[in-house]
């Protein structure tokens, strides 16, 4: 299961694509129960991609505590600003 949401004009904004932080969002009980917030930063400009998914590692977790324990990895995507040529 894959979950994008862009922020602010990131679609639009021109630049190279570089992972700014990443998380992981732990949750009890099937996913009905939040174990605290994952706090990922984003950068000052808000123009990011945050992307939630279920990875192996994640599945894996969900497996083997039967459920009870559930793990989402986050990662926010920024784009580097493109350098203007001044003469």
């Amino acid at each position: 299961m894959t979950s994008k949401i862009q922020v602010g004009t990131f679609k639009e904004q021109p630049g190279k694509e570089y992972t700014y932080d990443k998380v992981k969002q732990v949750w009890l009980f099937w996913g009905v129960l939040p174990m605290g917030r994952a706090s990922a930063n984003t950068p000052a400009s808000g123009n990011c991609e945050i992307t939630t998914k279920l990875k192996l590692v994640d599945l894996l977790i969900m497996t083997c505590t039967g459920g009870i324990v559930t793990t989402y990895s986050v990662k926010v995507t920024a784009k580097e600003a493109e350098a203007t040529e001044t003469k």
